[in-house]
């Protein structure tokens, strides 16, 4: 059974497309150095008519996705109705991934609503490679996750800001 490590959720918009290919050789280089995995991307544009493309990439076989589907499935299934919600949702979750996709084309068309004319949107399920022996060794030595958040700079700006109106 494979390995799995922390997977984040990642969402970009994009008001103007600049691509180059440089998002996706970054991905590949953190893929060919074991650090990340793309879980799925899922990348959709609409031009200034509003037509719509849409690509969708992911570095898992389809038996990788089953797996990961069947494991989120037992998780959300033993959360909703204990061990017996576990198997139900193993099946649902591995069942949903068959099709070696993640996003289902409603969901497409989803991010299309969302999205303006001539701008596009990115999102992208990103495993962690790295963090999986540091996940083991805080588990042997008895600890939990109680909250993880990522800090940007623009939260680091306002809590500035926020000082600084304070402190008048």
């Amino acid at each position: 059974m494979e390995e799995f490590g922390p997977v984040q959720i990642l969402v970009i918009g994009f008001d103007r497309g600049n691509f180059t290919g440089g998002i996706l050789e970054e991905l590949r280089r953190l893929r060919d150095q074991d650090i990340v995995r793309l879980v799925d991307l899922l990348f959709v544009t609409k031009d200034r008519d509003g037509n719509v493309a849409a690509l969708e990439k992911s570095d898992l076989s389809t038996d990788e996705l089953q797996e990961l589907g069947g494991m989120a499935g037992a998780l959300i299934g033993v959360g909703a109705a204990g061990e017996h919600g576990a198997a139900l949702g193993a099946q649902a979750g591995a069942q949903a991934m068959a099709g070696g996709t993640i996003f289902s084309q409603e969901e497409v068309w989803d991010v299309a609503d969302a999205i303006p004319a001539g701008s596009s949107a990115a999102i992208a399920l990103i495993e962690h490679r790295w963090a999986i022996p540091l996940r083991d060794e805080i588990a042997k030595a008895g600890g939990m996750s109680v909250a993880d958040e990522w800090v940007h700079p623009r939260d680091l700006a306002t809590v500035g800001m926020a000082r600084a109106q304070a402190e008048d």
